[in-house]
């Protein structure tokens, strides 16, 4: 089945919509594997209708297929367009994935009334949620591309060498061996920044003694992946060590949790458990982990307060960390595929604080 078909099963299956419309650009590319498009127009019944501008019109024509491709021509009114149509199909009700609120009301009106729009986001959502074959294969590539990466890291991390510089021969590989791009900034955060859960990269130099969170991901053909080790620039320290194991830890318990069925907050719970028999509780101050795909954070979400349950075909991040404040931070990161029994690490790279330089 593919994702339009899917999309339908799970949409009109009690009758409640006649239509459903796509904008969130991200969504657009799940449905037809083209990034290029502004709507998509799926029917309970008939052909889906892709809404595309000019300059990507042609392009369109020739990467897509199952569907109609419509032009949206310069100066012309997306919204209207697709309302318009709608108004002369007399249908009850459109489900609509996401829509600023200025586009709601514009829609609602050549409609006449709000009534006959439906908020429809969460049945993408949960589509999404579980991967596919070909999602697989493509997310396990990113995740290889990502794990040469650190390896370049490890090999390139030392004193003197600043920050900005490590980034770049990180990406420079993932480049050369396929890459599309970064799955999102790549993050290498040294000395007291390291406790900065959502650090970046500087100019800094990185120092002896330094904790250094590189905190990376590549992208392939749409798809992305996400990983993140904790090194040290020189002699590791009691104190750094001792973080480090509690880290290295609870990322094994939480790994060991994750399986199908299994609430993804008792994965959290995992690994929040592990740190606070550690010591360190307080200085564990986000989530376990998120899905990632197409975008490097979407559904499910590893966290305290979830409602969800994991299922075979989930990607997900396993990332516990400790930041102690103007000391320094350690976190580890694999990207982890749900499978029918179990999990699997996509990302692979050494546990070891020190870089192989």
């Amino acid at each position: 089945m593919n994702r339009i078909d899917a999309l339908k099963q799970a949409a009109f299956q009690k009758d409640e919509f006649e239509y459903f419309l796509i904008f969130n650009n991200t969504n657009l590319t799940y449905f037809t594997s083209f990034p290029g498009a502004t709507a998509l127009l799926v029917p309970k019944q008939g052909e889906s209708v892709l809404y595309v501008s000019s300059v990507n019109f042609e392009q369109a024509k020739a990467e897509t297929s199952g569907l109609s491709v419509e032009l949206v021509k310069q100066g012309e009114n997306l919204i209207q367009k697709v309302a318009n149509f709608a108004a002369r199909t007399n249908s009850i009700k459109f489900a609509v994935d996401s829509l600023s609120i200025e586009s709601w009301r514009a829609f609602s009106k050549v409609l006449g009334g709000e009534e006959r729009l439906e908020p429809a986001g969460n049945i993408v959502r949960e589509l999404r949620k579980v991967k596919d074959p070909q999602e697989i294969k493509l997310i396990r590539e990113a995740c290889k591309l990502t794990s040469e990466g650190m390896q370049v890291a490890c090999e390139t991390i030392r004193p003197g060498i600043k920050e900005k510089e490590v980034a770049a021969e990180i990406e420079y590989a993932m480049r050369k061996q396929g890459s599309d791009g970064t799955g999102f900034d790549t993050i290498i955060a040294s000395g007291a920044s390291s406790a900065f859960p959502h650090g970046s990269c500087s100019e800094r130099t990185i120092c002896e003694g330094d904790l250094v969170i590189v905190d990376l991901g590549a992208t392939y053909k749409f798809y992305r992946s996400d990983m993140t080790r904790t090194f040290i620039a020189g002699k590791v320290s009691e104190k750094q060590n001792k973080s480090y194991e509690a880290v290295k830890d609870a990322h094994r318990k939480a790994f060991q949790t994750i399986k199908p069925v299994v609430p993804a907050k008792n994965v959290d719970a995992a690994a929040r458990q592990a740190i606070e028999l550690a010591g360190f509780s307080e200085f564990f101050v986000h989530n376990l982990g998120h899905g990632v795909g197409l975008e490097v954070h979407e559904a499910p979400i590893l966290s305290p307060d979830s409602t969800e349950a994991l299922a075979a075909g989930n990607v997900v991040t396993d990332e516990p960390g400790i930041y102690l404040p103007g000391y320094g931070g350690v976190r580890i990161e694999d990207t982890v595929l749900v499978t029918s029994d179990g999990a699997e690490k996509l990302t692979i790279g050494s546990y070891s604080l020190k870089p192989a330089s």
